[in-house]
């Protein structure tokens, strides 16, 4: 008969830093529950799938690197090449990447120099210069921005980031917007095309030239009367303090023209999109009736989106309209249409561009129809 004696508190349960002895069995350390494995599986550390995100079980799903994304894209387009080509080749396909490279064509090189100058403004030109260069008052410093477009060689698109410049270095923005719709129409650039454009109607210049200084300084004095400082995002721009004036010129370049080139590129997608589906007929059915005349080529000039050097010969060729209805045109095209819709969101904010789009649109509509009726 043997005497067993009961094991002392803790017996079964070690000290984790205490060592092991040779003959001691491995996991003795701890007891063992009845749902774990035992043996050789007890060893094997769980699988994880390659390329997942967390456990196989974790509700957020799988995590696939970017090489193979991009293999299994360029596989895919392999394997339909056949139909991709068929569908670039369709006449509606062809129409949408005429128009889309003539609009980002047209437009870039005007863009790339607005951005040099918005750079140049930046960081070349003090700040105080443009409290000495116009006035002090609000409302006589829009009349002498409205005049300053007229030595501006760009389009609509350069004058965006300009006038962005123009606001970031302390000018009031009704002084700056009405540079950003004047600028694009009356500059030298733009009356010679709309000269050599309509050969035999000379008055079209001084009505373009009238018109757009009208509508763009009308527009600089609402915005002084109703305008609110929330409604305008001041636009952003990288610091470059501590960098050189050359560094910090090229960065601010860089900036802009990743920033305002984007915007560019969804403004033509649009505009090709719905040119490449609004049929021709309708153009002509619109011309018989003046009122209808005026809205088609108003509507059109926003959905064309074309650059303010090129508009005077597209819409010089519509004959069957008037040559107010093709003022219209002129007048509107470079204050608003898609692209510069998204390129003034991008810059000022989209609140700003719900607001200052509609606006400017109906003004130019009827500041047009009012000095068409005088000059032409």
């Amino acid at each position: 008969m043997s005497i067993t004696r009961a094991a002392p508190p803790g017996a079964g349960h070690r000290d984790p830093e205490e060592p092991r002895t040779a003959d001691e069995p491995r996991g003795a350390d701890r007891p063992q529950d009845a749902d774990e494995p035992r043996g050789a599986e007890a060893d094997v550390p769980p699988v994880r799938a390659e390329g997942a995100r967390g456990r196989a079980d974790d509700p957020r799903g799988w995590h696939f690197n970017s090489p193979l994304v991009l293999v299994m894209l360029l596989i895919v387009l392999v394997l339909a090449q056949g139909p991709v080509r068929g569908a670039l080749s369709a006449p509606v396909m062809q129409s949408w990447m005429t128009v889309f490279v003539a609009v980002v064509l047209q437009a870039l090189p005007f863009l790339v120099l607005g951005v040099l100058l918005s750079a140049a403004i930046a960081v070349f030109v003090p700040p105080a210069f443009f409290a000495r260069a116009l006035p002090k008052r609000p409302a006589l410093a829009v009349p002498v921005a409205g005049m300053a477009g007229a030595v501006l060689p760009g389009c609509e698109c350069a004058s965006v980031p300009v006038a962005g410049a123009l606001v970031r270095r302390g000018v009031t923005p009704a002084a700056a917007l009405a540079f950003l719709l004047s600028a694009p129409a009356i500059n030298p650039i733009v009356l010679t095309a709309t000269a050599v454009a309509f050969p035999r109607d000379p008055e079209m210049v001084v009505a373009r030239f009238v018109a757009s200084l009208l509508v763009a300084c009308s527009m600089g004095w609402l915005w002084q009367r109703l305008g609110r400082a929330d409604w305008l995002r001041p636009p952003a721009r990288p610091s470059h303090e501590g960098l050189g004036k050359g560094a910090a010129f090229w960065g601010s370049v860089r900036h802009d023209v990743m920033h305002a080139g984007g915007f560019l590129v969804i403004g033509a997608m649009a505009a090709a999109t719905l040119k490449a589906v609004v049929p021709a007929s309708w153009l002509h059915a619109a011309a018989d009736n003046p009122v209808v005349a005026i809205l088609a080529l108003a509507v059109l000039a926003v959905l064309l989106s074309i650059c303010s050097e090129a508009d005077a010969f597209v819409v010089s060729s519509l004959t069957q309209f008037s040559l107010t209805a093709r003022l219209v045109f002129l007048v509107v095209g470079p204050m608003i249409d898609l692209k510069l819709f998204a390129m003034q969101a991008g810059t000022f904010g989209r609140g700003f561009a719900l607001r200052f789009a509609p606006a400017t649109f109906v003004l130019a509509v009827v500041g047009s129809v009012l000095v068409g009726t005088v000059l032409l």
